[in-house]
């Protein structure tokens, strides 16, 4: 992802997370720490092509990484792209990151009642680890905490045709 993807990005943002969308700036913020000899993020978006050669982002993903622990900060698909395995591609990108930056877990925070999410999770073998209440706001929504503890062999199982 880079800066001129934050527009589009954003759009995507508002249109699967109307209530607790990231802002500019928060996007901003985390790509300043996406580049350099200290970068700690990746963030990465998938474009189609479309019929009048137009590009267009149809996901994103990002995350960040600090001392030995992979954070997923954001994994988003358009509706229309939904069970087409891009979402399990962007996640497979984050742990193939969470490897590069030699973590030895990766942690996320789905919310409770996104169940399609956490049946991603799930088939890369994350599992649950605790709740925090009120987390996704101005809802009131509880996150769900999920754990990774070997994000590399996650990626070689799925890359070997575990994959639905």
């Amino acid at each position: 992802m880079r800066w001129w993807d934050i527009a589009p990005v954003l759009e995507l943002e508002r249109a699967l997370f109307p209530h607790d969308a990231w802002s500019k700036g928060l996007f901003w913020s985390e790509l300043a720490h996406a580049r350099g000899a200290n970068a700690n993020r990746r963030y990465v978006v998938a474009e189609v092509v479309g019929e009048a050669r137009e590009v267009r982002v149809v996901g994103y993903a990002g995350l960040a990484a600090v001392d030995g622990t992979g954070d997923v900060q954001t994994i988003a698909v358009a509706r229309e792209h939904w069970s087409t395995g891009l979402g399990a591609r962007l996640l497979t990108e984050l742990l193939t990151t969470a490897n590069a930056f030699e973590c030895r877990e990766v942690l996320l925070e789905v919310r409770v009642d996104n169940t399609r999410a956490q049946r991603l999770y799930e088939r890369f073998g994350f599992e649950p680890v605790g709740v925090r209440r009120g987390y996704y706001q101005p809802g009131n929504i509880d996150a769900l905490v999920m754990r990774l503890s070997d994000p590399l062999s996650a990626v070689q199982g799925m890359s070997h045709g575990s994959q639905d």
